[in-house]
C-alpha cells in the first residue's frame, strides 16, 4: 500500500483566520497580565489588547490611577482617571461621550470611551478603557468580553501568588519545626566535648554553625542536591558525636545527579525523621542508609532506616499534614515536590511496624520555572 503525504492543513475561509488572530493575540497579552495588574504589566499587555478590540486608543488603570495607556490621544489620561474611580464606584460598565471627554481638540479619535471594571475574586482591582471616536453595541459587549479574560488571567495570577506565598510560609514553618528538636541536642552534646575533646568539640560546633547557616539562610527555595548533601553531612556528623557507635550511616551518590536542582531543605527533614523515629526506638545500632542514583530523566533519592517501623495510617496522616503528629516535616517536604514538580512527585514511604522506614522521592533532571535563584 502506498502512502502518499497530505497536504498541510490551512485555515478556511476570514473566520478562521480572524479566529487564529485573536488567539494569537490574546496569547501575546497574557503572560504580563499572569504577573498580575502592575504599570510594567499593564504596559506590555494593553497594545495586544487594543489590537483585539480594534480601537484607536486603550487605556488600563487600577481603581483610581492610570497604569497605561497605548494608542493615540493621550492627553485623556486624566479623564481616564477620573473614569476609573466613577466604574469602581459603581462596578458596571459605562459609556462616556464627548461631554465627558471634550478636550477641544480638532481630529481627536478618543470622543467615546467605554469603561468596564475589572473584577478579582469580587474585587474592583482597575478598569480596561476601549477610546473610540464612535460606541456600538458591539463594542460595548467586546470590551466587556476582553475585560472577564483579563479578570481571568489575573485571578490566576493571584492563584500562582497564593501558591508562592504558601510555599515560603511552609518553608518557615519548616525551619521553626527542625529547630527545636535538633538545636538543643546538638549544643549539648559538643559540650560535653570542651573539657575531654576540644579539638572534637571546636570541630562539630563549625559544622553546627555551617549547618544553622544554610538551614536558616534567606535566599532561593532551590538548591542543588551537592549543597543538600552537604547540609546533611554536617547534621549526621552532629548526631553521630551524640549516639557514637549507636549510629551507622551509608551513603552512596552517583556524581552525575549532585547539579540536580531540588527544593530547599527537602532531604535533612527525611534524614532527621530517620534518626528521630528509627534510631531512638531502637536498642541495638541504628543504620541509616541515603541514596541518590541517575534514573533517566530523573534522580531517585532514598531515605532508609532499620528503626522499628511506623504504622502506614500514620505515615498517611502525616502525608496529609496533620500537625498533631510529631514527625519533622514530612508533609512539609511532600507538598513543596507537589507543588514543583507535580503529584506524581510526592514522597513514597515503605514501613510497617517492626520493618524499619524508607522513604523515596523522585526529582526530574530538568523542570521548568524550577530554578536556583
Amino acid at each position: 500500500m502506498r502512502w502518499r503525504r497530505s497536504r498541510r492543513s490551512r485555515l478556511g475561509g476570514e473566520a478562521d483566520r480572524a479566529t487564529f488572530r485573536t488567539l494569537h493575540t490574546a496569547g501575546l497579552a497574557s503572560p504580563a497580565l499572569r504577573e498580575g495588574l502592575t504599570t510594567a504589566s499593564a504596559t506590555r499587555a494593553s497594545r495586544h489588547l487594543r489590537a483585539l478590540l480594534g480601537v484607536p486608543a486603550l487605556a488600563l488603570t487600577d481603581d483610581r490611577a492610570v497604569l497605561a495607556w497605548d494608542g493615540a490621544d493621550d492627553h485623556h489620561r486624566e479623564h481616564a482617571a477620573r473614569l476609573a474611580g466613577q466604574a469602581a464606584a459603581s462596578g458596571r460598565t459605562t459609556v462616556a461621550g464627548p461631554h465627558d471627554l471634550d478636550c477641544g481638540r480638532s481630529g481627536c479619535q478618543a470622543r467615546h470611551a467605554i469603561v468596564a471594571p475589572i473584577v478579582v475574586d469580587d474585587r474592583i482591582v482597575g478598569t480596561l478603557q476601549a477610546y473610540a471616536d464612535h460606541s456600538s453595541g458591539a463594542l460595548v459587549r467586546a470590551t466587556d468580553e476582553v475585560t472577564r479574560w483579563v479578570a481571568g488571567q489575573l485571578e490566576l495570577a493571584e492563584l500562582t501568588g497564593s501558591r508562592t506565598r504558601l510555599a515560603e510560609a511552609e518553608l518557615r514553618a519548616l525551619r521553626a519545626q527542625i529547630s527545636p528538636h535538633f538545636v538543643y541536642n546538638a549544643l549539648t552534646t559538643i559540650a560535653s566535648f570542651v573539657r575531654t575533646d576540644p579539638d572534637r568539640a571546636r570541630d562539630l560546633l563549625l559544622d553546627f554553625a555551617d549547618f544553622t547557616r544554610y538551614s536558616f539562610r534567606r535566599h532561593g527555595d532551590y538548591t542543588t542536591l551537592a549543597e543538600e548533601l552537604k547540609s546533611v553531612e554536617r547534621y549526621l556528623l552532629l548526631e553521630q558525636a551524640r549516639f557514637g557507635d549507636r549510629l551507622q550511616v551509608t551513603l552512596r551518590v552517583a556524581p552525575e545527579v549532585l547539579p540536580v536542582v531540588v527544593p530547599y531543605l527537602c532531604l535533612q527533614p527525611l534524614v532527621e525523621n530517620a534518626v528521630k523515629h528509627g534510631l531512638a526506638r531502637t536498642d541495638g545500632a541504628g543504620q541509616i542508609s541515603i541514596v541518590a542514583r541517575d534514573h533517566d530523566q530523573e534522580c531517585v533519592l532514598e531515605v532508609e532506616d532499620n528503626g522499628a517501623g511506623e504504622d502506614p495510617e500514620r505515615v498517611r496522616r502525616a502525608l496529609a499534614g496533620d500537625t498533631e503528629l510529631d514527625s519533622v516535616g514530612l508533609g512539609n517536604v511532600d507538598q513543596r515536590l507537589r507543588t514543583s514538580f507535580g503529584d506524581d512527585h510526592g514522597l513514597v514511604v515503605e514501613t510497617a511496624p517492626g520493618a524499619g522506614t524508607k522513604v523515596i522521592l523522585r526529582v526530574p533532571k530538568f523542570a521548568p520555572g524550577v530554578s536556583i535563584g
